[in-house]
């Protein structure tokens, strides 16, 4: 009888395959990365939302359509008949009353496009959000810890979609001619943190946790406090800026840097009562956005200035290409304002605001997590 190996393989012919190395981490990283793919074009859907949402507002086309229906209302008027139903609608609301008795027909179809289009764009991106999502779900791809923070953003996209709708019933009560500035303000505050969020998230799906956490050990927090707030500041700013919109205060008071000829507007606390001059004497308002221009413009110097002490190359960059879109935005505004607000320079000053604040986000970012490679000397 032969003897017998004490660890014989059972079959000679057998297939001898062995485990790839780092299987499991590169499924991991690319999970990741088709999350962060995912994020991206989420980003860029909700970018093109606040262009479109602005192009709604400085056209007056937030009011067209009278109605909120969540699924039903993707089909636009398909007939005349429709399309007379439509602008019947329109006819019943403050707005067309007061401000556009006369219009034509063509020329609601123009606005009811653009407030469409707007609609439209919010089912596209939770379309987008709800696929994404259950996909990663179902196949199990998405990291550990990660689903709450991604289900997140579709709780908060479904909110969104309401307060909308609770911004444009303000301007349908009679109460009103255009929709409240401070839900407006509340609307597109909304639509920034959702942003910021994606791109926050994106960042940190750029890395794997290992080196998350080892450039963790380098960060600076004063630096990235001092970022926080400044990040806070230019919110105050933002929402400032939409009660500007909300009541056109941007195409009055055109001179700079005084108003009407002095430092302050005239009747800064003319109405009644009191608290309203905050939201809607044009004057107060656009006041108190220039001023917190100033501020957001001084405290970033600041925050600049201590960036730059970084030891880190890219934490470095980072805040010179904050400060430079800063520098941009503040000469942006003050040239909106005095050319009374057109579309062509409205419209980039609120995406130039886009920019910025994705930049404070990604010099924070690189405070908390800098790239442990761009040591001086390294």
């Amino acid at each position: 009888m032969a003897d017998r190996k004490l660890f014989e393989e059972v079959s000679e012919g057998a297939a001898r395959t062995a485990a790839a190395p780092g299987g499991l981490d590169r499924d991991r990283r690319a999970a990741r990365g088709m999350i962060r793919n995912w994020l991206g074009a989420l980003f860029v859907l909700v970018v093109l939302m606040i262009a479109v949402g602005g192009m709604t507002r400085l056209t007056d086309s937030g009011l067209s359509i009278t109605e909120w229906r969540p699924v039903t209302g993707a089909i636009p008027p398909l007939n005349e008949a429709h399309w007379a139903s439509e602008f019947e609608k329109y006819k019943t609301i403050p707005e067309y009353q007061l401000q556009n008795r006369g219009m034509t027909l063509e020329e609601f179809k123009v606005i009811y496009w653009w407030e469409w289009g707007h609609r439209q764009l919010g089912r596209v991106i939770g379309l987008v959000w709800a696929v994404g999502f259950f996909f990663f779900l179902a196949t199990r791809r998405i990291p550990t810890g990660w689903t709450p923070r991604l289900l997140g953003l579709g709780a908060l996209g479904g909110l969104q979609g309401a307060i909308g709708w609770w911004m444009v019933s303000s301007g349908l009560t009679g109460r009103m001619l255009d929709v409240a500035s401070y839900r407006l303000a509340t609307h597109l505050g909304l639509a920034f943190f959702i942003l910021g969020l994606i791109a926050w998230y994106m960042m940190r799906l750029g890395r794997k946790e290992p080196a998350l956490m080892q450039a963790r050990r380098q960060g600076d927090g004063g630096l990235a406090t001092l970022t926080g707030a400044l990040l806070v500041v230019a919110a105050v700013q933002i929402l400032l800026g939409a009660l500007v919109a909300g009541i056109d205060a941007g195409r009055g008071f055109t001179d700079w840097p005084l108003m009407a000829g002095g430092l302050l507007p005239p009747k800064p606390l003319g109405l009644d009562p009191l608290w309203s001059n905050f939201f809607e004497n044009a004057g107060l308002v656009q006041f108190n956005h220039r001023v917190a221009g100033y501020l957001l413009f001084l405290f970033g110097l600041v925050v600049w200035l201590r960036g730059r002490r970084s030891p880190h190359r890219r934490t470095q960059a980072a805040f010179n290409m904050m400060m430079a879109m800063m520098l941009v935005q503040v000469v942006l505004g003050i040239v909106t304002v005095m050319h009374s607000a057109p579309v062509g320079l409205a419209l980039p000053h609120q995406l130039g605001a886009v920019l910025l604040v994705v930049m404070i986000l990604r010099a924070r970012f690189l405070s908390i997590y800098p790239d442990v490679q761009s040591l001086r000397g390294a």
